[in-house]
């Protein structure tokens, strides 16, 4: 597991971990009104680091005792079995492909915490990720965790994201300071509510201390 890169493990004091479990409140509040279980993490571009974000928040997710399953969506650049030290040789596409979830679901070692990872890559993945085999197991993940966390590829790079998000229960677009442009922002954010996502808000890493923004 790199725990460097998890800084709500290698670091829980930090104001980084601090941030995590801020936006792990907002995201509570949020349910309040319309509960979701379900949550797309994208980002504009490739610059930005969707993945240590989503892995992150999973994390402070299962500290604060919920049953959460961290999906690799990213069916181009897949790395969360990377972050956790995970086999990745059956993942989701097996699990579109009816496999059992119980046997390719892992644990992290972070109580309340598994992986199910991206697996064998498809032709195409688009097809993959908007088909009807898809939202059923949206679904049945659902019924096995209190929030499921998809990590998914850049939102203006590919269609990924925005057709996942769209079944999903909602979405966090990530930007990083000074990488992410404004108008970069501005697209993604454009781009998933033509997708008729239900974007929650965004999370920025790296931002300045004195902002209390989030940051790796």
């Amino acid at each position: 597991m790199t725990t460097n890169i998890l800084i709500t493990l290698s670091r829980p004091q930090s104001p980084a971990a601090e941030a995590y479990r801020t936006l792990r409140a907002n995201l509570h509040f949020a349910a309040r009104d319309a509960p979701f279980k379900s949550l797309v993490v994208t980002s504009p571009s490739s610059q930005e680091d969707k993945t240590t974000a989503a892995a992150n928040l999973g994390v402070v997710l299962a500290q604060a005792e919920k049953r959460v399953i961290l999906v690799d969506a990213d069916l181009r650049q897949p790395r969360l079995h990377m972050l956790f030290g995970l086999d990745n040789a059956a993942g989701l596409l097996d699990a579109l492909n009816a496999a059992q979830l119980e046997q390719i679901v892992q644990p992290t070692g972070v109580d309340g915490l598994s992986v199910l990872s991206s697996g064998k890559l498809p032709v195409v993945p688009s097809d993959a990720l908007s088909s009807s085999r898809m939202t059923r197991l949206i679904q049945q993940l659902e019924t096995l965790a209190d929030m499921v966390i998809f990590d998914t590829p850049p939102v203006l790079v590919v269609s990924d994201a925005a057709l996942l998000a769209s079944q999903a229960g909602g979405a966090l677009l990530v930007i990083e300071a000074g990488k992410t442009r404004r108008e970069q922002a501005q697209a993604a954010k454009d781009a998933l509510e033509r997708a008729r996502a239900r974007l929650l808000g965004a999370v920025m890493l790296n931002a300045p201390a004195d902002r209390g923004a989030n940051s790796r």
